[in-house]
């Protein structure tokens, strides 16, 4: 018999300790006070009043109770979720969708599923997590693509075998830059491979009236399933995965995060309808974004835009290498007012930390001038200007 010498504790607080040692120790904390300039609410729905009293309206219209009452194959399953499955699907010109309860459930409950012995799947390198631990869940061969790299992901291509996915993010949720999903797609066509497209980050926020970067480009046809979440330029909670009426039938049956797991309530579901029916009048909001993130990367100076990563999106990422010094930069512009946050190693690779800011239709312009000339300070001061 094999035991460990070390009791459960002993073994959190040194896991704990090592994270201190490497300053990368996580913690919680609130900023409510300061300017956001940090969460995901690119359209500023998680804090409008209009959207609250319209999914309040709309709520008090319908009998339901708290909860759903279990899974969508027991208890929970209602005529609204699936009108409003439709309804989405429609709305990015998809056959059909299934709801998750978040996007990391999604992504999950989608690659674990489909991810079958004797087939493979392709993932840009930078992809996001739940991406990674749905392959981990599965049975598939995988295998990584470097960022962006069309020749490293036809590489991968030739040697992979099975059924063969590709996975990427249509906006990385860390560097905010764009997949080439034209180019990729035309790679997925010539070696028969399934595109699959997170477009968590594009939600809301592209020039299509917020539809995503797959219809952006008219690849609809060229994608085999496509992810949306809810929680981010939405402003509220959940996801869809959309693809053919086959691929929602196949989910229902193989996918784990879907069956085993207590559906959203019908208040969850209200809300992310009328999310979506304010996003259909929300082309001023998304061109002010537009806006924003012009001033904000016209105001860096030329020695901040070295380190800024080339991105058109609300995720404007600074990279300073570090965690200590990413963390002081932080802390320099929340005692500022401004609340952007550190992302540290391990969540990006070592020597590619960097400071995230998130632009929104909330922040005014004058805000955004403020805040990059407090980013060109530190970097002035650091540098002895």
């Amino acid at each position: 018999m094999n035991r460990s010498k070390f009791s459960a504790d002993q073994f959190l607080f040194s896991s704990l300790q090592k994270r201190q040692e490497q300053n990368a120790l996580r913690k919680l904390i609130v900023n409510a006070e300061l300017i956001d300039f940090c969460s995901n609410d690119y359209l500023g729905f998680a804090r409008s009043k209009k959207l609250s009293k319209n999914i309040s309206k709309a709520s008090d219209k319908l009998i339901h109770s708290n909860g759903s009452g279990g899974s969508r194959l027991l208890a929970g399953n209602t005529s609204y979720a699936e009108n409003l499955e439709n309804y989405i699907a429609k709305f990015h010109n998809a056959k059909a969708g299934l709801i998750y309860n978040s996007g990391y459930d999604a992504n999950v409950g989608l690659f674990s599923s489909i991810g079958q012995k004797g087939n493979t799947i392709i993932y840009d390198e930078l992809i996001h997590a739940s991406v990674h631990d749905g392959i981990k869940m599965s049975s598939a061969t995988t295998y990584a693509f470097r960022h962006n790299d069309l020749k490293h992901l036809e590489t991968r291509l030739k040697i992979a075998e099975g059924i063969i996915y590709v996975a990427v993010e249509s906006i990385y949720s860390m560097d905010g830059d764009y997949a080439l999903l034209k180019e990729i797609s035309i790679l997925c066509k010539k070696y028969n491979a399934n595109l699959i497209v997170d477009e968590a980050h594009a939600t809301g926020i592209t020039s299509n009236g917020g539809k995503g970067r797959v219809q952006e480009l008219k690849l609809e046809k060229e994608v085999f399933a496509r992810v949306h979440t809810f929680g981010k330029g939405l402003g509220c909670h959940g996801a869809i995965v959309l693809g053919s009426s086959l691929l929602r039938d196949y989910l229902i049956n193989f996918s784990r995060a879907f069956i085993y797991t207590t559906a959203l309530p019908v208040k969850s579901l209200v809300a992310i309808h009328e999310a979506y029916k304010l996003l259909e009048k929300s082309d001023q909001e998304i061109k002010q974004l537009q806006k924003l993130i012009a001033i904000f990367k016209k105001g860096l100076s030329k020695e901040v835009q070295v380190f800024l990563i080339d991105s058109r999106s609300p995720i404007q990422c600074i990279v300073v290498n570090g965690n200590s010094e990413v963390k002081k930069m932080a802390k320099y512009l929340q005692d500022s007012g401004f609340d952007a946050r550190p992302i540290l190693n391990p969540t990006v690779p070592k020597g590619k930390e960097r400071l995230r800011i998130c632009l929104h239709v909330f922040n005014t312009e004058k805000e955004v001038k403020l805040l990059t000339t407090k980013v060109n300070g530190y970097f002035d001061n650091k540098n002895g200007g």
